[in-house]
C-alpha cells in the first residue's frame, strides 16, 4: 500500500532533522500514527501529501508520490490537515462542493449535489446543508472539513487529527463511519490520533513514532500496545488489559518523567 523509504527531512537546513532515514510500511485499510507531541506526525503527513521537499522516496500502490506531480498527486489523495478556519460567508453545501474541485464545472451537477448530500448523510450532519459555515460548532466544522476531505472519493485520505473538537459520540461515529468508508469504496486511510483506545479500537495497523521521529513499532493494536512502550515512547506508567473483544484497553497511572 503506502511505502516509505528512508524518508529525511528538515525545517531548517542548520538543524538537526525531525526525520532521518526513516522508513514505515503501512497496510491496507485503516491506518492510524501515534506517538508524543513533537514526534513529526503531522509532518509526516504534509511530506506524503508532498507539501514539503525532503530527501528519500514514498510509493503509493508502486507510484511514486516523489515522482509524479501535484495536480495528479491530488486525484490520487485527499488530505485534511488541522486547522481552524472559524470564518466564511459560504454554506456547509458550498463549502462541501469545493471538495469536488478540479471535478467541479461552473455549473454545479446533479451528481455533485447527490456526491454532497450523500457524505453529509453518512456523516450524520445533513441538517447542516443549508446553514452558514460560519456559524456552526467547532465540531461541526470539523465534521464540514471531513466531508470535504472524502466528497471527491480518492483513493488515499490522510486525517490530521479528525476527532479534535468532536464530542465522544461524535468520535466515535466517525471512526465507524471511516471504516465502513474503507470497505464500500475501496480507499486506503492514514490518520493522526492522539486517543490510544480509540486507535486500537478502529485501527487495522497502528504505526508508533517516538519523540525523535524514530519509528518504534508498527503492526496490530494487540502487539504493539504494551506497558512497556507506554513508558519508553510516551513516559508513562500504565496497564494493558483486554476486553471482551480482546482487545488491549490502555489505563494510565502517572507520568515517569524525570523531575
Amino acid at each position: 500500500m503506502l511505502e516509505i523509504k528512508d524518508l529525511s527531512f528538515s525545517y531548517n537546513k542548520h538543524k538537526e532533522n525531525i526525520f532521518e532515514n526513516l522508513s514505515i510500511n503501512f497496510s491496507k485499510g485503516f491506518n492510524v500514527i501515534l506517538g508524543p507531541n513533537g514526534a513529526g506526525k503531522s509532518t509526516l503527513l504534509k511530506a506524503i501529501f508532498g507539501l514539503l521537499k525532503y530527501k528519500g522516496e514514498i510509493y503509493y500502490d508502486n507510484i511514486s508520490l516523489s515522482k509524479i506531480d501535484f495536480n495528479k498527486k491530488t486525484e490520487l489523495i485527499s488530505y485534511l490537515p488541522q486547522m481552524d478556519l472559524s470564518v466564511s460567508p459560504l454554506t456547509v453545501l458550498e463549502m462541501v462542493l469545493l471538495g469536488r474541485l478540479p471535478e467541479l464545472h461552473q455549473k454545479i451537477s446533479d451528481e455533485d449535489i447527490k456526491a454532497v448530500t450523500e457524505i453529509l448523510k453518512a456523516l450524520n450532519i445533513e441538517d447542516l446543508i443549508t446553514k452558514k459555515y460560519s456559524e456552526l460548532s467547532g465540531g461541526q466544522k470539523k465534521m464540514v472539513f471531513i466531508a470535504q476531505t472524502l466528497v471527491r472519493n480518492p483513493k488515499l485520505v490522510l486525517l490530521d487529527e479528525p476527532t479534535n473538537s468532536l464530542d465522544l459520540q461524535k468520535q466515535l461515529e466517525l471512526c465507524q463511519f471511516l471504516q465502513n468508508f474503507i470497505e464500500l469504496k475501496k480507499v486506503d486511510i492514514v490518520t493522526v490520533l492522539h486517543d490510544i483506545n480509540l486507535a486500537i479500537r478502529y485501527a487495522d495497523h497502528i504505526v508508533i513514532l517516538t519523540n525523535d521521529g524514530k519509528l518504534y513499532d508498527s503492526g496490530e493494536a494487540k502487539k504493539v500496545i504494551t506497558e512497556k512502550m507506554l513508558r519508553e515512547v510516551y513516559g508513562v506508567s500504565g496497564d494493558v488489559i483486554f476486553d471482551d473483544d480482546k482487545k488491549p484497553v490502555v489505563s494510565v497511572k502517572k507520568s515517569i518523567r524525570d523531575n
